[in-house]
C-alpha cells in the first residue's frame, strides 16, 4: 500500500502542471492562514484617517471599503471563509456519498433503487435554486452554508462509487471473501472500498471548486456570508454597484482573480490526481 501511494505521488509529482497547481493552492493558504498574523491585520476596523473608497497606498494595499476598512486584510480574511467553506463542504459530500454508494453497488436491490432514485431526485432540482432556498431557510451561517453545500453535493460522489463498486463486487478476490464466510461490512471495508475510491480523490479536487463557486455565488446574490464577516464572495458583491465596477477595479478585481485561480488550480489537481491513479487513461 506505501508502495502504490509513492508510484501515485511520483507520477502526479510528474505532471508539472497539476503539481505547480498544486504549489500555488499551498502558497495561497499559507498566505490567508499566516499574513493576517503577521502583518497584523484588522479585517473590520474603520480607518477613518484613510477615509472612505481610498485607493491603493503603502498603508493599504488594496485600499479601503465603503465604511473604511482595509481590503487587503478582508481578501486576505475572505480566503480562509471561502477555503474553509470549499474544503469541509467537499468533505462532507465525501462522507455522505462514498457509504451511500457503496451499499447501492454491493448491496443492490432495494438499496440500490432507493439510494439511486433519492440522487435523481436531488439532481432534478437547479443546484443553486435549492440551495438559496436552503441558506434562506436556515440562515446565512458559515456553518450552514457548508453543512447545505456539503448535503447536496453528495450525488456525484455516490455515483462514481457506485459504478466502481459493481465491477469491483464481480472480482475473484471479493467472491473469495463473501465464500469464507467475511461479513458484508468487512467485505466492504478490506475489499471492496480501497479499490472502489481511488478516483474519489480526483473528484475531491472538482468538489472543492464547485463548493466555493457555489459559497461565492451565494455570497455574490446576499444570501451567503454576510459583512462584517468577509468571503472572496461578498467582496465581488462590490462590483453590482456600476460606479465601483468602472471607476474602482481594484476593489473587487482580486477577490474575483484569486477565485479563478484557485477553482482552476483545484480542476488541474483533480485532473492530475486522475491520470495518476489510473494512468492508463
Amino acid at each position: 500500500m506505501q508502495g502504490g501511494r509513492r508510484e501515485v505521488w511520483q507520477r502526479f509529482r510528474r505532471d508539472r502542471r497539476a503539481f505547480a497547481c498544486l504549489c500555488i493552492l499551498g502558497a495561497e493558504a499559507a498566505c490567508v492562514l499566516l499574513l493576517p498574523l503577521l502583518l497584523g491585520l484588522d479585517p473590520y476596523t474603520s480607518d477613518l484617517t484613510a477615509g472612505f473608497w481610498a485607493p491603493p497606498s503603502a498603508g493599504h494595499w488594496l485600499g479601503t471599503d465603503d465604511v473604511g476598512r482595509d481590503l487587503f486584510a478582508r481578501l486576505l480574511c475572505g480566503g480562509r471563509v471561502s477555503l474553509l467553506v470549499g474544503f469541509c463542504a467537499a468533505a462532507i459530500s465525501v462522507a455522505v456519498g462514498i457509504p451511500l454508494g457503496l451499499l447501492a453497488g454491493y448491496r443492490r436491490g432495494a438499496w440500490e433503487f432507493w439510494i439511486m432514485r433519492l440522487a435523481d431526485l436531488f439532481q432534478t432540482f437547479p443546484s443553486i435554486v435549492l440551495v438559496l432556498c436552503l441558506v434562506a431557510v436556515v440562515g446565512p451561517s458559515v456553518f450552514n452554508i457548508i453543512l447545505v453545500i456539503g448535503l447536496l453535493g453528495w450525488t456525484g460522489i455516490a455515483r462514481l462509487v457506485y459504478g466502481n463498486t459493481l465491477s469491483v463486487r464481480e472480482k475473484e478476490y471479493v467472491l473469495a471473501a463473501r465464500a469464507l464466510g467475511g461479513s458484508t461490512a468487512s467485505i466492504l471495508r478490506r475489499n471492496v472500498l480501497p479499490n472502489a475510491v481511488s478516483p474519489v480523490w480526483a473528484a475531491l479536487a472538482l468538489r472543492v471548486g464547485r463548493a466555493i463557486l457555489s459559497e461565492s455565488s451565494l455570497s455574490f446574490l446576499g444570501v451567503g456570508i454576510r459583512t462584517p464577516q468577509a468571503s472572496w464572495g461578498n467582496l465581488i458583491q462590490y462590483a453590482s454597484n456600476l460606479t465601483v465596477l468602472t471607476t474602482r477595479p481594484w476593489v473587487w478585481l482580486p477577490p474575483g482573480v484569486c477565485i479563478i485561480v484557485t477553482v482552476l488550480c483545484l480542476q488541474i489537481i483533480g485532473d492530475g490526481l486522475r491520470n495518476a491513479l489510473d494512468p492508463r487513461t
